[in-house]
């Protein structure tokens, strides 16, 4: 059975003496497990749309493993058509694509939606933590890596890894001599942390706003150009600490590769809605993320200019699979 589109922006008209048609249910899936940043993208979504009466109402299912990789064949070998169904992406899901990490998929297996928010890489320590800076830190590895215990989502050639494979080219360590523990989403990161099974996590800034403060986190660095507003704005850039590395992650959802088009444009447009509406930028906020919109055929494009420069920093440090 065809899907009708739905029209997000009017309003049903009820013949008078009948009950209006109820919003229809859509998924929003994660491909991690709950508390981390692609959690809150999903969230986000579903907070935002709520306050249009012609959309869809979200609901969020969790399908994590292999960083993004289960979601991703799931939908392009078993769900490849469902009108309804989105899943979250960020950064760190195109840097697995681009390293071959979901197998021989490509960027064009799946149809891009929207991004409509951003943050930044970051690295945190508990906050009784010796470290107190990110040269502290650095010192550190470099007297002794195997002394260190690094929190990461995902394994080495990850987002995570390249972060502080990069910080570490920079002072002289050998990346490869860091010791990382391989954990899945950013909220198992820092629940690790708070048991002290590691001592610092490489994540990203959104996921540090839900557990920095007083007597929990502190965050030594983010990957940013500048410092960032709000309750990390006291937190120094890396760049600022004598490390130039920024590392910007994008945030949004995809779709399956046989969607169809009225569909497909008609998640374009909700989500070119919702991001022009006037609460949209404080939810955003509220997220831990930052402005970037994005939807349709220019996110495609960026996702593909994204991939291709990927590629050329895996290539630095030995990481890229074969094709």
């Amino acid at each position: 059975m065809k899907h009708l589109p739905l029209l997000f922006s009017a309003l049903l008209l009820a013949t008078p003496g009948l009950p209006a048609a109820q919003p229809r249910e859509a998924e929003c899936m994660i491909p991690s497990k709950p508390g981390g940043a692609m959690d809150l993208t999903c969230k986000l979504a579903q907070k935002a749309l709520q306050d249009n009466p012609g959309a869809p109402r979200l609901k969020l299912s969790y399908l994590p493993g292999g960083v993004g990789a289960v979601a991703w064949h799931t939908l392009v070998s078993q769900r490849r058509g469902e009108p309804d169904t989105l899943v979250t992406f960020s950064s760190g899901s195109v840097l697995n694509l681009a390293l071959g990490k979901f197998g021989k998929a490509h960027v064009d297996d799946v149809r891009w939606v929207a991004a409509f928010g951003a943050d930044y890489g970051m690295v945190a320590v508990p906050s009784d933590s010796p470290y107190r800076t990110l040269g502290d830190l650095i010192a550190a590895l470099r007297r002794d890596p195997r002394k260190v215990l690094i929190g990461m989502s995902g394994t080495v050639g990850s987002q995570d890894w390249i972060k502080m494979a990069l910080l570490a080219r920079l002072a002289g360590i050998d990346p490869r001599k860091l010791r990382f523990v391989a954990l899945e989403g950013g909220g198992e990161q820092f629940v690790a942390m708070q048991a002290n099974h590691v001592q610092a996590v490489s994540g990203d800034t959104s996921e540090a706003l839900l557990y920095a403060g007083p007597g929990k986190v502190r965050v030594l660095a983010v990957l940013a150009e500048k410092r960032l507003p709000g309750k990390l704005a006291n937190v120094p850039t890396a760049r600022e600490q004598g490390y130039d590395v920024v590392w910007p992650v994008i945030r949004g959802v995809w779709m399956g590769p046989d969607v169809p088009e009225a569909d497909y444009r008609r998640w374009v447009a909700a989500f070119d809605g919702m991001e022009t509406t006037p609460g949209f930028a404080q939810m955003r906020t509220q997220a831990g993320l930052y402005p970037l919109s994005l939807t349709g055929d220019a996110l495609t494009a960026y996702i593909r200019r994204t991939v291709d420069t990927y590629s050329r920093q895996a290539r630095q440090f030995e990481l890229l699979r074969e094709r």
